[in-house]
C-alpha cells in the first residue's frame, strides 16, 4: 500500500511540476485544500480493535470537493500532506504512515475517474455536478472501504467479507452524507464563493449526529453482544462456562488474549476467541505482552470474590468508560454463571455420592444389599441365556469375639481386609457385596453349570485361609459359605433365602461351604422364623433350665448337676437347645440369654443346698462370652447375689473355642479360676485341638463324649480314647466325667477304668429344679440323695482289672457337664 501511494504521489508530484500555481489566488487554493484535508482528517469517528483504534475521517469528502475545483495533481499531494499533519501529533508513526498510503492511494483512485470522464470533467451545471460528483465519490468511497477493512477485519481476526457486511449501512449513510455535503459545497462555489461560510457548521452537525448515530449504533451492538455472552454463560458446566467466558470476552472486548483465574483450586484458564489454549494450575507466561486490564469477579452484592478477569492487549488501550462498565456487568454475570456451575457440580457430586451410598457399603465400598438385590434381579430377569446364575452367601464366623476383645475399630479393619480379599478373588463379571454385619455374598454370573459354583465358592473362602494382619497381631478368619443357583420361581429374594439356609446347614454341619438342598429346608425356615421371635421370649421369661444329675459311678449318689436350658414356646411347644442356641449367639442377646440360665441355676443350687444338698450346678459358656472383658465380674457378681460361694459353679467351654482365641479368653478365665469357679472342658476328644486347648486352658475337669461312650462296647479304638483321657486326668489330677451313660454294663465297664462319675438317662433325664429335688430326697435303695444302687458293698475291697495304681488318686470332685447344644 506504501509502495502504491508513494508511485501515485510521484506522478502527481511530476505533474504539479508543469501545473504549478501561478497566482496568488493559485496558492491560496492550494493552501486552502491542504487545510480543509487537515480539517477533514481531524473531525472523525474512532473505532478500536483491540489495542488498535481506526479513525474515519472526511478526507474523501475533501478529495472530491478538491477535484472539483483544482487540478487532480495538487489534490493528491495536499491529501498527502493534509493527512500527514492532520495525524502525525496523534497517532503512532505507523498508523500514519497507513493513513497517508490509504487516502493518498484514495485521492490517486478518484483522480484517474476524473480522468476517464475526460472533458465531462470538471462539471459546470448543477445536475451535472450531482452525477459526476457522485460518480467520483462512489469510486472514492468504494477504495476507501476496499483499502481500509482487509486491514481492519485482520486486526479483529474476523472474515473479510463478514466486516464489509458488519454496519453497511451505516457506511452508506455516512457516505451519503458526505457526498451531499460535498456536493453541497461545489454547488456553493459555483454560485457563490461567499456562502462557503456556511459549510463549515454544516459539516460540523452532520458529523457531530453521524457520530452520535455511530455511538449509538456501536453501543446497542455492544449491549447485545453482552447479553448474548451473558446467556451464553447460562449453562452448569464449568468447563463449558469457563470456555464461552474466555471466546466471548474476547469478542466482546476486542481482547488478544483473555485469562481467568479462579481461587477455588487455583485454576487459570486462558485463550482467544479461537478458543481455549491453557487450563490448569500452573499456567506459563502469557505471549501477550502489552495492557493488562484486570477486574474481579464479584457478584453486584460483592460478599465474594471468587477470583480474577483479566484481558491482554498486544499495545496500548484506554477502554471507554461505557466498555469498563460492560467490563464489570461480564465480570458480575461470570461471577455468577461460576458460582451457578460450582453449586451445581457440588450438588451433582452429592447426588452421585448419594446414589453411590444408596448402593454400596460405607465401610468397605462393595455393594449393599439393595444394590445386590436389583443387579441379582435384573440378571435373572433379562440375562438367562447368557449362562447360570448362582449366589454364595459368606458368613465370618466368631466375628463378634474380635469386636468385643479387640474393640469395633479392630473389627471393622477385619472386614476391610476380608472385603479385598473377596474382591480380588471374585471374577470380573462377578458381584461382591456386603449385607451387613459380618456376611458377605457374591453373585456369580454366567456360569457354564451349576457344579462350577462350588468350586468357585471354595476359591473365594480359600482367599480367608492365610490370617489377617491386625496392627502386628495375626488374626485367622473362618468363613462359612452357602451356595445356591437360581431357582425357576421367586427371584432374587428366594435365591438370597436359599444360600442363607446352605450356609447355616455348612454351620451346623462343621463344613466351609454347603450347596442348597430342598430336602433339607423345613427345619431352616422354621429356624428362621423363630429367630425373629427371640426378643419376645428373652422378654418373656420363655427360657427355662432343667437339670440332668451327675452321679458318682461306684456309690450311684448324686455329686453335681448340669444345666440345660430349654425355649417353652407358646405355639410351638419345648425347643431344644440345637434349634436355637445359634440364633440366639447371633441375635446380640447372649448376654441377657445367659444372665437368665446363670441366675436360674444358682437359684437351684442354693434351694438344693438349703434343703441339704450341696451339689454344684455347671453351666455351659458360649466363646462369645468368654471375650468379653466384664463376663467374670458380672458371673461373680451373680454369685454374690446369690450367696453362693464360687467353687458351687461350674463353667464348662467347649472345643468350637479356636486356638486364635485362646489369647483373648486367657485373662478371662485365669479371673474367674483365680476367684474360685471351677472350668470344665466339655466334648472331650472330639475336636483336633484337645491337648492344645488343655494346655493353655486352666481347667480342672474333664468331660468325655457321649459319641466314645456310646461305641466303647464294640469299638475299641473309643475304649482307647477313654482309657487315655482318664490317664490324662490322673496325671494332671483332674476330674473326669463320662456323658451320655445309657446302660448298667456302660457304667460297670466306666467304673473299672477308673472313671469315677458320669451321667446319662441310666440315672435321670433332665429334670426341673423341683423335681430333681424331690429325686434327692427320696433317693434309690433308701439312701437319700442317691439315683442308682452302688456297684459295691460299704467297706468292701474291690480289685478292678487293669486298674492302675495312680487310679487312686482320681477323687469324684463336683463335675460339669453340657452338650454342645447347651448354655
Amino acid at each position: 500500500m506504501a509502495a502504491g501511494a508513494s508511485l501515485v504521489a510521484l506522478i502527481a508530484f511530476s505533474t504539479a511540476r508543469r501545473q504549478h500555481p501561478e497566482s496568488v489566488r493559485d496558492f491560496v487554493t492550494a493552501a486552502t485544500l491542504v487545510v480543509t484535508v487537515v480539517l477533514a482528517t481531524v473531525i472523525k469517528t474512532r473505532l478500536r480493535i483491540r489495542s488498535t483504534t481506526f479513525y474515519f475521517a472526511w478526507v474523501e469528502t475533501a478529495i472530491v470537493i478538491g477535484l472539483a475545483v483544482a487540478p487532480a495533481a495538487w489534490v493528491v499531494l495536499a491529501t498527502g500532506l493534509g493527512v500527514a499533519c492532520g495525524s502525525v501529533t496523534r497517532l503512532a508513526p505507523i498508523k500514519v504512515i497507513f493513513a497517508v498510503a490509504k487516502h493518498t492511494l484514495v485521492a490517486g483512485g478518484a483522480t484517474v475517474a476524473t480522468l476517464l470522464l475526460g472533458g465531462a470533467w470538471p462539471p459546470h451545471e448543477p445536475l451535472r455536478i450531482v452525477v459526476l460528483l457522485g460518480i467520483v465519490y462512489l469510486v472514492a468511497a468504494i477504495l476507501d472501504d476496499v483499502l481500509a477493512i482487509p486491514v481492519i477485519a485482520l486486526a479483529s481476526r474476523t472474515p473479510i467479507l463478514r466486516q464489509f457486511r458488519d454496519d453497511l449501512d451505516l457506511r452508506i449513510a455516512g457516505f451519503g452524507v458526505r457526498f451531499l455535503v460535498a456536493a453541497f459545497t461545489v454547488l456553493i462555489l459555483r454560485v457563490d464563493p461567499r456562502l462557503l461560510l456556511a459549510v463549515p457548521p454544516l459539516v460540523l452537525s452532520l458529523h457531530l449526529a453521524y457520530s452520535a448515530r455511530i455511538r449509538t449504533r456501536t453501543e446497542q451492538q455492544a449491549w447485545q453482544r453482552l447479553a448474548r455472552a451473558t446467556d451464553a454463560l447460562n449453562v452448569v458446566d464449568l468447563d463449558q462456562v469457563l470456555t464461552t467466558a474466555v471466546t466471548e470476552a474476547a469478542e466482546l472486548f476486542s481482547a488478544d488474549e483473555v485469562e481467568i483465574e479462579l481461587r477455588e483450586g487455583g485454576r487459570t484458564v486462558r485463550g482467544g476467541a479461537a478458543g481455549v489454549g491453557y487450563d490448569g494450575t500452573t499456567p506459563p507466561p502469557s505471549d501477550t505482552d502489552g495492557r493488562i486490564v484486570p477486574v474481579s469477579l464479584e457478584g453486584h452484592d460483592r460478599a465474594e470474590d471468587i477470583g480474577m478477569l483479566r484481558l491482554r492487549f498486544a499495545g496500548p488501550i484506554d477502554l471507554s468508560e461505557r466498555e469498563q462498565y460492560t467490563l464489570r456487568t461480564f465480570a458480575s454475570a461470570l461471577c455468577t454463571a461460576v458460582r451457578n456451575a460450582q453449586a451445581y457440580a457440588e450438588l451433582a457430586r452429592i447426588a452421585d455420592d448419594n446414589a453411590y451410598a444408596a448402593t454400596h457399603d460405607a465401610l468397605t465400598g462393595l455393594s449393599n444389599r439393595r444394590h445386590l438385590l436389583d443387579e441379582g434381579t435384573a440378571q435373572l430377569t433379562t440375562r438367562h441365556a447368557d449362562g447360570v446364575t448362582a449366589l454364595v452367601l459368606i458368613d465370618l464366623n466368631h466375628f463378634k469375639e474380635v469386636n468385643d476383645t479387640l474393640g469395633h475399630a479392630a473389627g471393622d479393619r477385619v472386614l476391610i481386609q476380608v472385603a479385598e480379599r473377596l474382591r480380588d478373588a471374585a471374577r470380573p463379571d462377578d458381584l461382591v457385596a456386603r449385607l451387613g454385619g459380618d456376611e458377605f455374598a457374591v453373585l456369580l454370573r454366567g456360569l457354564p453349570a451349576p457344579a462350577v459354583a462350588a468350586h468357585r465358592a471354595e476359591a473365594l473362602l480359600a482367599a480367608l485361609h492365610d490370617p489377617l494382619d491386625l496392627d502386628g497381631m495375626r488374626i485367622s478368619v473362618e468363613a462359612s459359605g452357602g451356595i445356591a443357583a437360581a431357582p425357576a420361581t421367586g427371584g432374587m429374594a428366594e435365591l438370597l433365602r436359599r444360600a442363607d439356609v446352605a450356609m447355616y446347614q455348612a454351620k451346623r454341619a462343621g463344613q466351609r461351604v454347603t450347596t442348597y438342598a430342598a430336602n433339607r429346608d423345613t427345619a431352616d425356615l422354621h429356624r428362621l422364623t423363630l429367630g425373629g421371635e427371640l426378643p419376645r421370649a428373652v422378654a418373656d421369661h420363655e427360657f427355662t433350665v432343667n437339670f440332668q444329675p451327675i452321679v458318682d459311678l461306684g456309690s450311684g449318689k448324686v455329686i453335681g448337676a448340669e444345666a440345660l436350658a430349654r425355649w417353652h414356646h407358646p405355639t410351638h411347644g419345648l425347643i431344644d437347645p440345637l434349634r436355637f442356641l445359634e440364633a440366639v449367639e447371633r441375635s446380640g442377646l447372649l448376654p441377657a440369654f445367659a444372665e437368665a440360665i446363670l441366675d436360674q441355676a444358682l437359684i437351684a443350687a442354693g434351694s438344693w443346698h438349703d434343703a441339704g444338698f450341696d451339689l454344684p450346678v455347671s453351666v455351659n459358656v458360649s466363646p462369645r462370652s468368654l471375650l468379653d472383658a466384664r463376663f467374670p465380674g458380672a458371673v461373680l457378681a451373680r454369685l454374690r447375689a446369690h450367696d453362693l460361694p464360687p467353687d458351687r459353679l461350674v463353667l464348662e467351654l467347649t472345643e468350637t473355642l479356636t486356638l486364635s482365641q485362646l489369647d483373648v479368653v486367657d485373662r478371662v478365665l485365669s479371673r474367674l479360676r483365680d476367684s474360685g469357679v471351677r472350668l470344665a472342658l466339655d466334648d472331650f476328644g472330639t475336636g483336633y485341638s484337645s491337648l492344645s486347648l488343655l494346655s493353655r486352658i486352666p481347667v480342672h475337669e474333664l468331660k468325655i463324649d457321649r459319641s466314645f461312650v456310646t461305641a466303647m462296647e464294640t469299638a475299641p479304638e473309643a475304649a482307647a480314647v477313654i482309657r487315655s483321657t482318664l490317664d490324662l486326668g490322673r496325671s494332671l489330677d483332674l476330674t473326669v466325667v463320662a456323658e451320655g451313660v445309657e446302660s448298667e454294663p456302660q457304667r460297670r465297664a466306666l467304673w473299672e477304668l477308673g472313671c469315677a462319675a458320669g451321667q446319662g438317662h441310666l440315672f435321670a433325664r433332665p429334670l426341673p429344679a423341683g423335681t430333681l429335688l424331690a429325686a434327692l430326697q427320696r433317693g434309690a435303695g433308701g439312701q437319700p440323695g442317691a439315683l442308682a444302687s452302688p456297684l459295691h458293698d460299704t467297706g468292701a475291697v474291690i480289685r478292678l482289672p487293669g486298674r492302675r495304681a495312680g487310679a487312686a488318686r482320681t477323687r469324684p470332685a463336683p463335675p460339669t457337664a453340657t452338650d454342645a447344644h447347651q448354655t
